[in-house]
Parts: structure tokens; C-alpha cells; sequence
């Protein structure tokens, strides 16, 4: 079997990537703060060591938590990704960006942060749920 490839980028196309490898985890993220920065009742995320993690173009960085950086495009706004401090040699893609979006590599396997999940927003999937953030 090929080793996956997900590719993606911003809206306005100044800022790509490229994660090669299966992710280290897939998941559906429904914190207050993923939602505040991506403007999205809940975030699909992609969990890669960034050693398999590359960009083509600079996107700006912004610290949105203390130990938690979160990179976008500076010309159209697109979130691309989230890193923690807690979380050394990750990187995670926000699912959203990439080229193939239903690739099964990128389906999450489980809910993060249940419990702020915003009362209206259901999913009958069953997929794990917690109240923490993914493990590796």
C-alpha cells in the first residue's frame, strides 16, 4: 500500500503544505477555542510529527493560548494548523484545508473536548467521545 500524501492550503492558494505518513490521530475537536479561531461549531483535525510536515509559503503564527500556536494564511485568513507546546514534534492540520478532504486517512476516529460541545451541534456516529485532547 502507497504511503498517504495529503496536500492542502488557504483559500487565496499563498500558503501550502505537505504531510506525508499516516496520522499519528484524527479527530473531531469541539473546544472553545478551536471554534473561536476557526469561526466553525466544531474543527476536524489531523495530528503528523512535523517531520512529515512541510510548508510552501511563510503563514504568520499567532500564540492563542499560552504554549499553543496556530498558523493562517495573512493574506485570506485561512487556519491551517495548531501546535502545543505539550505536544512537541507534532503538528495538527485543520482537516478543512486539505486537497482531498474525504480521503479515509483523514476521517476522525474520535470526538476531543465533549464536554464543550455546543448543545445543538449532534453527531450519531459512534465515534469515542472525551473530555480531553487526543492522545498520539
Amino acid at each position: 500500500m502507497a504511503t498517504p500524501e495529503t496536500t492542502g492550503h488557504c483559500l487565496c492558494g499563498r500558503v501550502k503544505y505537505r504531510a506525508t505518513g499516516q496520522p499519528i490521530f484524527r479527530c473531531y475537536c469541539h473546544c472553545e477555542s478551536c471554534r473561536r479561531a476557526t469561526g466553525s461549531p466544531v474543527t476536524a483535525y489531523a495530528g503528523y510529527p512535523t517531520a512529515n510536515f512541510t510548508f510552501e509559503g511563510e503563514p504568520a503564527r499567532y500564540e492563542s493560548s499560552p504554549g499553543v500556536t496556530r498558523t493562517f494564511c495573512t493574506h485570506c485568513g485561512t487556519p491551517l494548523t495548531y501546535e502545543a507546546l505539550d505536544r512537541p514534534g507534532e503538528i495538527h492540520l485543520l482537516v478543512g484545508s486539505a486537497n482531498d478532504q474525504e480521503a479515509a486517512h483523514l476521517a476522525p476516529e474520535r470526538h476531543v473536548f465533549e464536554n464543550e460541545r455546543l448543545s445543538w451541534v449532534h453527531f450519531e456516529d459512534g465515534l469515542p467521545r472525551k473530555s480531553a485532547p487526543p492522545e498520539g
